[in-house]
């Protein structure tokens, strides 16, 4: 019989038993154009299927606007020509360390915590993004004539670690059968009872994830499921980073003997993740801290290397061979050896002297229009998923100074009074260090860091989401600005804003420079001395900087870069570097770290593979 099938105690593929030898690599973090080279790579590892994800934000950006849906379809068809099977989790919700676990601003706002539940109008849309989705996967299943990549497709996912209602979980796997789905479901939640007790569904597989201790993890399973096959579908062989943290590594051999574990058992396995790759466009999530993950927010950084086993520039690591090893072994077929490496960048490569925007210029020329409210809008009420809004108010007067404090800030906001900077709150940080006196104009600079992917805070609004009090008076009229990351897609645009050359010291805005490439491929992006921001290359979003760390380069795929001229755009949202001012730095004793005279930014050639210090085995997501 042809296809996939769910035994009673294992797989079996077009009636051959067979063990699932998986990875962990999502499309939409890896440059088309690489799909071919990682995955070949997944190969010489030793696996014999692939594992992504599907964010449905990225897909639907707004309601019934779709961007690329077909995106997961060519990437199914990239995996079939490889050789490899593949398994598919749409969600509705991914987590993944994405912005908002995948779920669109514009379902969480409105809905609030009726999101991932039965609720009609969260399964309207999620049925209205599906049935443009699914048919991308269901003309690639294993049991279509010819036999596609496609064995299984995930419902929900982790759904057990803060829900508990298997009417959800049964409608949406119907909503899935409906739209064409024929392959078996399977559902993934932590080792725990309760967490499997509130993620499973009677009739569909259930699998659990972890970092080690595989025979408990197991147990736990088995007390659940007795008569089905074990399967890790994620087994976190490295982890993420935050920003302002340390970067987060685990040792080879020790995740290699872990890995050992779970094969002894006879389980299925899917490395996560087995190639990371990065968070561009501003994707990246954020978490919060705590046993219940309900505490200080903790953004997550543009490159999701993971410490795979593949990193970040697609390059087999100390970790790829130690898992070689113990792969081999249980693999269909001695793994082939690795491809050779994508092209690197021949010769380093500086950007000269910026054009430079204001940033208020920037909102004139890319934002959205400003309006003024009784209180002030969330990002989520002025259609903002990533980027800022600036806020506008008057303290009345005249008054004595008092204290200001902006109350429900998520995340971050640079505050100017009477065109004065004041200070940098947070939400942790709410009240600026000294009192104001009226009257007096102030703005503040919002900033999203990321929404939240996991835990009791997902979906949670952005912005100034409670109000601005002048002591204990709440200030009304406030005007908002919004800008999203997107209107930067508008190249023509972008190019048609107004620029000069004498850029004040320090000053926030947009620099636009060139950098003359000489022999492309991939590459890394050096930013010694800019603070906080965004980053382009010939239009396509990099992603988010920070010199907060440990992040101190990213990731510039060979495919983006072009023999000769190359356009270099950065957003800086706080203080930018000297280099960058009308009166060119000079490298010198105090000059950033990386600062050449001149320039304001760097591409080199791909850093050595790094291997960080092994930090603790993760627990729980």
């Amino acid at each position: 019989m042809n296809g996939f099938r769910v035994r009673d105690d294992h797989f079996e593929l077009d009636g051959r038993p067979v063990r699932l030898l998986s990875g962990a690599l999502h499309y939409f973090r890896v440059h088309e154009d690489h799909w071919p080279h990682r995955l070949a790579l997944f190969r010489a590892l030793g696996l014999d299927c692939v594992e992504t994800y599907v964010p449905w934000n990225l897909h639907e950006p707004s309601p019934g606007r779709y961007r690329d849906p077909g995106a997961i379809g060519r990437f199914l068809d990239a995996v079939h020509a490889s050789g490899l099977r593949a398994l598919v989790r749409p969600g509705p919700y991914i987590c993944a360390e994405w912005e908002n676990g995948g779920l669109p601003h514009w379902v969480t706002g409105p809905l609030g915590r009726r999101v991932r539940t039965r609720d009609p109008e969260f399964l309207r849309h999620v049925e209205a993004w599906f049935a443009e989705l699914l048919p991308h996967v269901t003309a690639r299943q294993a049991d279509t004539p010819g036999g596609g990549p496609v064995l299984m497709v995930q419902v929900e996912n982790e759904y057990g670690s803060y829900g508990s209602d298997p009417e959800y979980l049964r409608l949406l796997a119907d909503v899935l059968r409906r739209h064409g789905v024929t392959v078996p479901l399977f559902t993934s939640d932590g080792p725990e009872d309760h967490m499997l007790t509130g993620g499973s569904l009677p009739g569909v597989l259930a699998s659990v994830n972890f970092g080690s201790g595989a025979r408990g993890a197991f147990e736990t399973l088995r007390r659940h499921r007795p008569g089905s096959p074990l399967l890790c579908a994620e087994f976190w062989c490295g982890w993420f980073d935050h920003w302002g943290s340390p970067h987060t590594g685990r040792d080879p051999e020790e995740a290699a003997a872990e890995l050992r574990e779970v094969l002894a058992t006879g389980a299925s396995v899917n490395l996560y993740m087995a190639h990371g790759g990065s968070n561009p466009d501003g994707w990246a999530g954020a978490n919060r801290e705590g046993p219940l993950h309900d505490g200080r927010l903790r953004p997550v950084t543009t490159s999701y290397d993971y410490d795979a086993p593949i990193d970040e520039y697609g390059r087999p690591t100390a970790k790829f061979h130690a898992f070689r090893s113990v792969l081999r072994p249980h693999a269909a077929a001695p793994p082939p050896p690795p491809p050779p490496a994508p092209p690197a960048l021949t010769a380093p490569a500086e950007a000269g002297a910026p054009l430079w925007t204001p940033l208020d210029l920037v909102l004139d020329g890319l934002g959205g229009p400003e309006t003024t409210h009784g209180a002030p809008p969330t990002f989520e009420e002025l259609d903002v998923d990533r980027g800022l809004v600036r806020y506008r108010l008057t303290v009345p007067g005249p008054r004595a100074p008092l204290p200001l404090t902006v109350s429900g800030l998520r995340d971050l906001a640079l505050v100017y009074v009477d065109g004065v900077r004041a200070g940098t709150l947070t939400e942790d940080r709410p009240e600026l260090p000294e009192p104001v006196a009226g009257p007096a104009r102030i703005e503040l600079w919002t900033e999203s860091l990321g929404r939240v992917n996991y835990g009791p805070r997902l979906g949670e609004t952005k912005g100034v989401t409670g109000g601005v009090r002048h002591e204990r008076q709440y200030l009304h009229g406030i005007s908002a600005t919004p800008l999203r990351l997107d209107a930067f897609e508008d190249a023509d645009r972008v190019r048609a804003l107004p620029g000069r050359p004498d850029a004040p010291p320090g000053a926030r805005g947009l620099y636009r420079a060139s950098i003359t490439v000489t022999g492309p491929g991939d590459a890394a992006l050096l930013l010694p001395g800019w603070t906080r921001g965004f980053a382009w290359i010939n239009g396509r979003g990099l992603g988010r900087y920070w010199n907060t760390g440990p992040q101190d380069r990213w990731y510039v795929p060979g495919p983006l870069l072009r023999e000769g001229a190359n356009e270099l755009w950065l957003l800086e949202l706080d203080e930018a570097p000297q280099a960058a001012a009308g009166t060119p730095a000079h490298a010198g004793p105090g000059a950033p770290p990386g600062a050449r005279p001149g320039s304001i930014a760097r591409l080199e050639p791909p850093p050595p593979p790094a291997r960080a210090d092994p930090g603790p085995a993760p627990i729980n997501p």
